[in-house]
């Protein structure tokens, strides 16, 4: 009977309830205002923003691991599905539009799709080939796309097109069209939320600008002094069936907008779970949480609406009302069910700069200045890679942001592996190690030079790694006797990187340079021996630590201690 309880209520108390009823309410409070402006980024109907609380987030509820990440809609994907459609370039495509929403939906399936794919293949791991400094980056600059986008309707002007550049210099010429009393519901709705956070930071700010604001525009009849309201809002149960007006033709179109909405889904998802998961001593299974994560986007195909991601901000709202499951989760569910079944004539009156001062805070919590400044004053050239990233993002395009901050992350790894730190291992006369960073001209005693490579050798660092242990030979203070290769940081060599030591070992021989091997670990051994290179090593010089080897030099010079473990990074 276990099996069949949701793995994120498995070991549920009955002294939760409360607490997780409680929570649910509370996360409801700030939930169903957010995800109404995330329909703006997105440029779907209001009332679809509210679906994506109810079947997407009961899904993953039942069927991901997660304890406490909500799943909803998200200004990230929400701006990748924009931009996404927008670059479609089909003729009369316009947000809000019926051929919109029927192509938001099918994304949202093909999402699902491939996050099914990737369950299937076990490719969770993706998640962590977006590192923190890139998904900084990328996450910065989708806050200033998201912050930026709303500042026309913020003022009560035209928004303008093209990139983000023309965008921001269409609405700076028209300054004079502001209009005031528009600028008044917006302003007003920014320090109502700020105030809130500053003052009483446990009541949500954002549903009392809501429902104050919607009042007031209700009884000064503000749409008849020039205010943009939502108008009429078509509520009722979440329409259930595959989008409509859709041909075969939009599945190849769509697809890659699709895979740029799971890249997102996967990190985010990933670092949020992991996040709150080890804040409460809990584990998470990314596998699972990708079925979750799959059928939930598949929900929201189904159920007339959009993509759903994890939500950083909404499971932060929900670990601070101290909810404990799901539970919190499928109440904020069953609580968006009955304002779109009841509630949703009273929207009609909302100011659309409500919304668009809710969207602008939210873009604006993305921006991790704190982030940068951490990064920078640790890792200057991490920090670039932040910054090319925010601004790809915000400047050329949220879907071209995500690809570029996967190469950037991959790249990161590769130049760590190609370049990895070296060092000449020396001993003091009192036998203390010391480590050099390995340079041509040092040596770790007269004709011995101890070398420990700090990476796996494949075909792009072989080479390197060949040259720099020539350089180190040839400009040796006194003829190098011994050479003894430190292995312990070496975990692979692939057949390029193979063919490479063959080729450096004739080298060391022509030298009359003895080759010794330190501390290989058994999978290198085996490795070694398919390629033939442990044959070529006599047993008496491999060593399992790196005191056996450097007293077993002949020399007679070299003091009777040496390192067994190498320094720190």
């Amino acid at each position: 009977m276990t099996r069949l309880v949701p793995a994120s209520l498995r070991g549920y108390r009955r002294a939760w309830l409360s607490r997780d009823v409680l929570a649910g309410v509370a996360l409801s409070a700030v939930a169903i205002p957010e995800v109404m402006g995330y329909t703006s980024i997105a440029g779907m109907p209001i009332v679809t923003g509210l679906y994506t609380l109810i079947f997407p987030a009961i899904a993953f509820a039942l069927l991901g691991s997660s304890k406490l990440l909500v799943v909803g809609a998200d200004s990230a994907t929400a701006a990748i599905l924009s931009a996404g459609l927008l670059g479609l370039g089909i003729a009369d495509l316009t947000p809000g539009s019926p051929q919109w929403v029927g192509l938001a939906g099918l994304i949202a399936l093909m999402s699902g799709a491939v996050l099914a794919a990737a369950r299937l293949l076990r490719l969770g791991f993706l998640a962590d080939f977006l590192s923190a400094t890139v998904l900084i980056g990328f996450l910065t600059g989708v806050g200033i796309q998201v912050a930026t986008a709303q500042i026309p309707d913020l003022l009560g002007i035209p928004g303008g097109r093209g990139n983000w550049f023309q965008q921001q210099w269409s609405w700076l010429s028209r300054l004079d069209e502001v209009s005031w009393l528009t600028f008044a519901y917006g302003a007003a709705t920014i320090v109502i939320i700020v105030g809130f956070k500053r003052f009483l930071p446990r009541f949500p700010g954002s549903i009392l600008a809501v429902v104050a604001l919607i009042a007031l525009s209700t009884a000064t009849d503000a749409a008849g002094h020039g205010v943009a309201v939502v108008g009429a809002v078509e509520g009722g149960f979440p329409p259930i069936g595959l989008p409509s007006g859709l041909t075969p033709g939009d599945v190849p179109q769509v697809f890659s907008v699709a895979v740029s909405c799971f890249v997102l889904i996967l990190a985010q998802s990933a670092a949020t779970s992991h996040s709150f998961a080890t804040r409460h001593g809990d584990r998470v299974d990314i596998d699972r949480d990708l079925v979750g994560l799959s059928v939930a986007n598949v929900a929201a195909g189904l159920s007339g609406t959009f993509v759903v991601n994890g939500s950083p901000t909404k499971t932060e709202i929900l670990d601070q009302q101290r909810g404990r499951t799901q539970v919190a989760n499928l109440t904020m569910a069953l609580i968006s069910l009955l304002v779109v079944l009841v509630l949703t004539t009273l929207l009609a009156d909302m100011p659309l700069a409500v919304l668009a001062g809710i969207v602008f805070l939210v873009g604006l919590d993305l921006v991790d200045v704190s982030g940068f400044r951490r990064i920078y004053a640790r890792r200057r050239n991490e920090f670039v890679v932040a910054v090319v990233t925010a601004v790809a993002v915000f400047s050329i395009g949220v879907e071209q942001g995500v690809l570029l901050a996967l190469a950037l992350s991959l790249f990161e790894v590769i130049r760590r592996e190609y370049r990895p730190k070296d060092f000449v291992v020396g001993v003091t006369e009192e036998g203390v190690p010391t480590y050099t960073v390995a340079e041509p001209g040092i040596e770790s005693a007269p004709g011995l030079i101890v070398f420990r490579f700090n990476a796996e050798l494949f075909y792009a660092n072989a080479s390197r790694f060949a040259d720099e242990v020539k350089a180190l030979v040839d400009d040796a203070p006194d003829p190098v006797r011994w050479l003894v290769l430190d292995a312990a940081g070496i975990a692979d060599v692939d057949y390029s990187a193979g063919l490479r030591l063959h080729s450096l070992l004739d080298f060391l021989a022509a030298r009359r340079v003895t080759f010794v091997l330190a501390r290989p670990d058994a999978a290198l051994v085996d490795t070694l021996k398919v390629y033939e290179l442990w044959q070529r090593i006599p047993p008496e010089h491999v060593f399992g630590n790196l005191i056996d080897a450097v007293r077993a030099y002949p020399a007679g010079g070299s003091p009777p201690g040496a390192p067994d473990e190498p320094p720190a990074g």
